[in-house]
């Protein structure tokens, strides 16, 4: 049950979403659009949606986090934000993925068949998955190129990206951080690991190899030793 309880909704899978509810109602939401403000914005956001609804951290009650998928620099923001909140605060945290929440926006508009979602991977590339007209994911997430997604309508932040390449259709091309704080605990559960899908770009480098070989009585230039 929701009804009375206060929810801190937090998604940095795209952009930087903060909502704020009890029950049915939004007190606050807010949203930072530049992608590489992750880290300087999201606490201040919390904070104004905070103050917005007059409430403070010890009043909440559950914290809702989009899992993703996304980037790995953003999408973790958000989600050790979060765990940071909850562990603090001895709060319930609940993880759902990010896509699931713009399939919830689109179904409120009856949707007449089955649809996709898909955000921007990069790389030519979508975070994407399957759903049936009731909202329900049947298949993914997943990432892939344009040319490999269903035929189906497709809705969420990248459809327009490559309209030529997709079946696009109207309906919600940005997270709802409202929705996910009012419904997000009707959504499945996903843990609370983040949904990467693939392996981050920066990565630690391996041990070097030496150059040298011990057998070797020559250096590289052949003289003797």
């Amino acid at each position: 049950m929701t009804e009375g309880r206060l929810v801190l909704a937090l998604d940095t899978s795209t952009t930087v979403n903060v909502g704020l509810a009890r029950g049915a109602e939004v007190l606050a939401r807010g949203t930072v659009s530049d992608p590489m403000a992750h880290v300087e914005q999201l606490t201040p956001l919390i904070e104004r949606c905070l103050a917005e609804a007059g409430v403070t951290p010890r009043d909440l009650s559950v914290v809702v986090v989009g899992l993703g998928p996304g980037p790995f620099t953003g999408l973790r923001v958000g989600i050790v934000t979060a765990r940071i909140l909850a562990s603090a605060l001895r709060l319930e945290l609940r993880g759902v993925c990010s896509l699931d929440v713009i399939a919830l926006q689109y179904v409120d508009t009856r949707p007449a068949t089955e649809f996709l979602v898909v955000t921007n991977a990069r790389r030519r590339e979508f975070y994407w998955a399957r759903y049936s007209a009731a909202g329900h994911r049947t298949f993914g997430p997943v990432v892939g190129a344009p040319d490999d997604l269903p035929r189906l309508p497709a809705i969420g932040p990248a459809a327009d990206l490559y309209a030529d390449r997709l079946v696009t259709a109207p309906g919600p091309r940005e997270l709802d951080a409202g929705v996910l704080a009012t419904r997000g605990l009707t959504l499945p559960d996903a843990g609370h690991e983040p949904l990467y899908l693939r392996r981050p770009d920066a990565m630690e480098p391996g041990r070097r190899k030496s150059v040298l070989h011990h057998h070797d009585r020559h250096d590289p230039l052949g003289t003797p030793r």
